[in-house]
């Protein structure tokens, strides 16, 4: 079952690339007491992931922050090391690079995306969703291609 607009995140482990490697994060860490904008890509260094979707972001970072977002927060089903390394190519110095390696997190909120026709396996769809203090107010699902319903623009008109 698909997360919606008034649950609460479940609760997980995630992964950030931290100095002396992958570190796991909570949940918790991430969304008590916070608000905060994860968008999710279905996968690091992809075309419309690293050209469109990442880029507005960080492009928009300040201006996103100034609508009294605490935290804006990058998810893919990749690695710590993988995250860590789109995030350092990408500037994304503002953004916190999430790495929910095995899918769990993702599969938690029912998001996931059979990548297996492309030799992807299984990744998360591409969204946006705003969530304070661990309760989801706004989830935006693209509903095919392209990045529309949860690029940075879309999703700063909803703060």
């Amino acid at each position: 079952m698909t997360i919606k607009a008034g649950d609460k995140i479940p609760k997980s482990t995630l992964k950030i690339m931290g100095e002396k490697g992958p570190t796991d994060i909570s949940t918790d860490e991430i969304f008590a007491g916070k608000k905060v904008l994860l968008f999710a890509v279905p996968g690091a260094f992809t075309p419309g992931c690293s050209v469109t979707h990442l880029p507005g972001y960080v492009v928009n970072a300040d201006k996103i922050k100034a609508k009294g977002v605490d935290t804006i927060a990058c998810m893919s089903v990749n690695d710590a090391f993988v995250m860590g390394a789109w995030g350092q190519a990408q500037n994304a110095e503002e953004l916190l690079m999430l790495a929910d390696g095995n899918g769990e997190f993702t599969a938690a909120l029912g998001l996931e995306l059979d990548g297996r026709g492309f030799g992807l396996g299984t990744r998360s769809q591409r969204f946006a969703m705003v969530v304070e203090d661990g309760t989801v107010t706004h989830l935006n699902v693209e509903p095919g291609a392209g990045v529309d319903v949860s690029s940075a623009e879309t999703m700063m008109a909803l703060l």
